[in-house]
């Protein structure tokens, strides 16, 4: 067990870390982290961020790197403000031609990439710079809103609880609470019963092939932790407000990616093309179509997530996504992937995402200003790519 345990600290240590992080935060800022109207706030404002890591990782592990995605976020907030508030466009036809657009920027930067053999380094600057521009000339300059309120939903909107107001109120009375939502409680359950049969099920086919598994210890403790804090979580909103829009939609993004990364054939072959490029050709992998479609589908999520912020502000503002991309790589650094491609994960993505936004909402609660919390955010990146490099000096 010890040497399983060495040998992927990188996997439970950064699940350690956001539960030491939390609990420190909990008890700092006496109680107020981990409050309902809190931890909603929590998804909301992470919610773009998470949206764009699960790109940014497809990236990432294919080897390359794009600098652009809080500009293209920024643009795309500011092309869905002119298309709906200046041209008065309907949500429903601004929405997919904003998807769309994000997807042919994020075409354009692959092809010079994949085509040309430019550096993503220096392709997705360029990009962070015209994007950049772009929305300070649609915009002139000048915060452009408000969006109408079936636009606001996308973010700041709730899900209905289907179910009977009386269910509710009984649950409410057995848990001693003011109110309770019935849909978030059952979600949370259902979810945690999923996870524990996926994994019992995944564990079973490894034991039945013959291949490594975690020990059992491991195994029960890591899934017991998880299912707790689903149930948690869950429990959580369903006291305030229910599950809020975006929750649903950074749920589905999620189980989608990592059932591609970990589960099918294309998944192996961007993992491939990160760990040992030409080794991928000659093995007939289309290494120039995957990089190119990697960064389609950063495209693509960059578009989402801004028009994700754009509905959390309610307007689009020229200063939207700026240095956003930094979050988002520091996400998926942080979440286990490694500098040089072929390594990390769709869920350490997420739980990095989530590890920076305990970070900077613990600290503004306690007061904490802005230049020391992006000191310590510098720092904690740092201290994942010393990690990577580190373990890589050791194999």
């Amino acid at each position: 067990m010890g040497a399983y345990l060495v040998a992927n600290f990188r996997q439970y240590g950064l699940l350690l870390a956001l539960i030491a992080v939390m609990l420190f935060f909990h008890i700092v800022t006496d109680g107020t982290l981990l409050r309902p109207v809190n931890i909603t706030n929590l998804l909301l404002q992470n919610s773009y961020i998470i949206i764009m890591a699960l790109g940014m990782l497809i990236v990432i592990v294919s080897g390359h790197i794009d600098l652009s995605v809080g500009s293209v976020m920024g643009f795309i907030g500011a092309l869905a403000a002119y298309l709906i508030v200046s041209l008065d466009m309907s949500m429903w036809v601004a929405v997919p031609i904003c998807i769309l657009f994000g997807g042919l920027i994020g075409a354009a930067q692959g092809y010079w990439v994949a085509y040309w053999g430019i550096p993503s380094f220096i392709v997705t600057l360029a990009g962070m710079l015209v994007f950049r521009g772009l929305s300070l000339w649609l915009l002139d300059g000048q915060s452009l809103g408000p969006f109408p309120r079936e636009f606001q939903v996308i973010a700041n909107g709730f899900v209905a609880d289907p179910f009977p107001a009386g269910i509710g109120e009984q649950l409410a009375a057995i848990f001693q609470v003011s109110r309770l939502n019935v849909l978030a409680l059952g979600t949370g359950v259902v979810a945690a019963v999923m996870i524990l049969w996926m994994g019992m099920r995944r564990r079973a086919q490894d034991l039945a092939y013959g291949v490594a598994v975690e020990p059992t210890i491991f195994f029960v403790a890591r899934n017991a932790i998880i299912v707790a804090a689903v149930v948690f979580i869950c429990y959580k909103l369903a006291t305030f407000r229910g599950l809020p829009n975006v929750l649903l939609t950074m749920g589905v993004l999620t189980l989608i990616y990592a059932f591609l990364t970990e589960s099918t054939i294309l998944g192996r072959r961007i993992y491939a093309l990160g760990g040992n490029e030409k080794a991928a050709t000659l093995s007939g992998v289309k290494t120039k179509r995957l990089t190119f479609l990697a960064f389609t589908n950063m495209g693509v999520l960059a578009a989402v997530a801004g028009l994700v912020f754009a509905a959390r502000l309610n307007s689009a503002t020229p200063k939207a996504g700026f240095a956003l991309e930094l979050d988002v790589i520091a996400a998926v650094f942080i979440g286990g992937a490694s500098m040089s491609g072929g390594v990390g994960k769709i869920v350490g993505a997420v739980v990095g995402a989530f590890l920076m936004g305990v970070l900077n909402n613990g600290m503004s609660i306690m007061g904490i200003g802005i230049d020391y919390q992006q000191m310590i955010k510098g720092l904690v990146l740092l201290a994942a790519v010393i990690f990577d490099v580190y373990n890589k000096s050791k194999q």
